[in-house]
């Protein structure tokens, strides 16, 4: 996912191999860049671009459900994330539950997983941290995705600075940042347009889990508000920058 994951486990009451569990949890981070990385042939995501248009492909489910949440965030979104810039595709992309596979209903895809990719790996970890009873971690990747378990042990939050100024407190939630600016390498494009975002501002999302803060963050920098229909679960502000 071309970016630094870390992962802070305070020292808990329990006498526990915590060591042991973070490297579990950074496993679950290596084996998702491994599936859904763009740029390496042998991925899963490859294999879609590839054979998606000529048969359905097999998921497993926590990929399913990744797939599910990006078609329900470009729905609600009106188009402003989109998976598959620049062929802006997503209308292309069929998820069956029953054989739980997706198709392509047309050749030429992109699939470019980019920042839901990123908030997905930090639940699969948050998840294996869950199953090992870990009550208080802090992951994050790339310093723009964080997943917060429980409240650091000496305060109430776990309390994350933005860059530009302010800041956020997160418990048992996750925090997205986007950000768009000028002088950009790497401008963000609106999906509706095609054409790069224009001016300076950027977009904090909180809510339940990283993967759908990755997504309604890049969506609302991309309508520059809250998109009207974002559920009530996520908390949403944009302003300039």
């Amino acid at each position: 996912m071309g970016t630094r994951f870390e992962l802070i486990l305070p020292e808990q009451e329990r006498s526990r191999d915590l060591k042991a569990i973070g490297e579990a949890a950074l496993a679950e981070i290596e084996d998702c860049h491994r599936r859904l990385s763009r740029f390496d042939p042998a991925s899963l995501v490859s294999y879609i671009v590839r054979s998606g248009a000529e048969y359905p492909v097999p998921l497993d489910e926590d990929t399913y459900r990744l797939f599910q949440d990006a078609l329900a965030v470009w729905r609600l979104s009106e188009g402003a994330f989109d998976l598959t810039l620049p062929s802006s595709a997503m209308d292309a992309l069929v998820l069956d539950p029953e054989t739980r596979s997706i198709r392509l209903t047309r050749p030429g895809v992109a699939l470019d997983l980019g920042g839901i990719a990123k908030g997905h790996a930090l639940d699969l970890a948050g998840r294996e941290l869950r199953i090992h009873r870990v009550e208080s971690a802090f992951l994050h990747g790339g310093t723009s995705s964080a997943l917060a378990i429980g409240r650091p042990p000496d305060a109430e939050w776990w309390r994350v600075g933005l860059a530009g100024g302010g800041e956020v407190k997160l418990r048992d939630s996750a925090l997205s940042v986007s950000a768009v600016w000028e002088g950009n390498p790497h401008p963000t494009v609106d999906p509706r347009s095609g054409q790069p975002l224009e001016g300076a501002r950027r977009a904090v999302v909180t809510g339940p889990t990283a993967r759908l803060a990755d997504a309604w963050s890049t969506a609302a920098l991309v309508t520059g508000d809250r998109p009207a229909k974002a559920p009530a679960e996520w908390n949403i502000t944009v302003r300039e920058i």
